[in-house]
């Protein structure tokens, strides 16, 4: 939780497809299509190689991590950690945007 690393933790729901509120995507992601642009994707290694391979002329690059671990989904928050859970919504969207600390 964000008292072990004593820095609150801000969550920003970005929604689906709408490239125009997320800054990276917006900048970067039409530089990784160019990079990807008609190449056949048959292994993830192919897919790792091109994203790594991926800049701009301003010196923006990838850096591409894989995650090969396998999460366990349908996890619940207990009761007790939920009463001691400090969240602060946004003014902005704040179904969206907050930040929680403990």
């Amino acid at each position: 939780m964000s008292d072990s690393i004593g820095v609150p933790i801000r969550v920003a729901h970005l929604p689906s497809y709408c490239s125009k509120y997320n800054p990276i995507e917006r900048r970067f992601f039409s530089h990784v299509g160019r990079t990807c642009s008609g190449r056949l994707f048959d292994s993830l290694e192919t897919v790792v190689d091109l994203m790594r391979q991926t800049s701009t002329r301003t010196g923006l690059w990838a850096t591409v991590n894989v995650i090969r671990r396998a999460y366990q989904t349908g996890q619940k928050l207990s009761e007790e950690l939920k009463s001691e859970l400090k969240i602060i919504y946004d003014q902005v969207l704040p179904k969206w945007n907050y930040t929680t600390c403990l």
